[in-house]
């Protein structure tokens, strides 16, 4: 009997690595926005829910950041059976990227240029979806592979520039953007016209919970093992 518990045991536990390794990005349903039904992607990691729908058109900055702002009312959520969300923000809005003085680089560490996974979008380009960018941290370009080849679950996420919704500290006038072609972010005048999709922080609740319902099987099953071998001595 001890063998067969100590089994089961070992099932356990795998089957807790396995629902806990589960990935960083994952659908949790979809959202009806002007007729059509959009992935709601969620990112576990940074608690943010991205809506896979890029605006048809380029736009300023003002435009695209009035579109994420109000979008809402107009959409319907589907979420899958055992989901639930509970939003940490009340309205959509264009990706943050972190401010600061523009200071030019490529290992990760600076404001602008390549390999910068601070911002929303350069995070979701680079850690979660694990594209390249045209510069790599050793200064090597173009680096074979780079740009936009991997999109998960997003079926449309375009390659090219995408504003943030943060504006530029040291002159108003710009705004951050990240470009999904080349993997480089940088600040630009918001009179120009880029893409623009939206993202919302929230908790994911998933139920119910696999682990727990298992240990309380094996739980009954070691018991009914117990009175059996108790049977058994009599």
């Amino acid at each position: 009997m001890k063998r067969v518990i100590t089994m089961m045991v070992a099932i356990v536990m795998a089957l807790g690595v396995a629902v806990q390794s589960e990935a960083d990005l994952q659908t949790i349903g979809t959202a009806t926005y002007m007729g059509g039904d959009y992935n709601l992607i969620y990112d576990n990691d940074d608690d943010l829910v991205w809506l896979d729908y890029t605006v048809a058109t380029t736009l300023p900055w003002a435009s695209l950041d009035s579109w994420a702002s109000g979008l809402g009312g107009s959409l319907t959520y589907n979420l899958n059976a055992g989901h639930s969300m509970t939003w940490s923000e009340t309205v959509w809005r264009l990706p943050a990227t972190i401010d600061g003085p523009r200071v030019y680089g490529y290992d990760g560490t600076t404001t602008a240029g390549y390999n910068i996974t601070s911002s929303e979008l350069g995070h979701l380009y680079y850690s979660e979806l694990g594209n390249l960018g045209y510069v790599s941290t050793d200064n090597d370009w173009p680096q074979p592979g780079y740009g936009l080849e991997n999109t998960g679950d997003f079926s449309n996420l375009k390659s090219g520039g995408y504003w943030s919704g943060t504006e530029y500290s040291s002159d108003t006038s710009k705004a951050w953007f990240f470009d999904t072609s080349s993997g480089v972010q940088d600040s630009a005048t918001k009179t120009l016209s880029k893409r623009g999709m939206a993202v919302r922080s929230g908790q994911l609740a998933v139920v119910p919970e696999p682990v727990s319902v298992i240990l309380f099987l094996i739980g009954g099953a070691t018991l009914g093992f117990r009175r059996l071998g108790m049977k058994s001595i009599k």
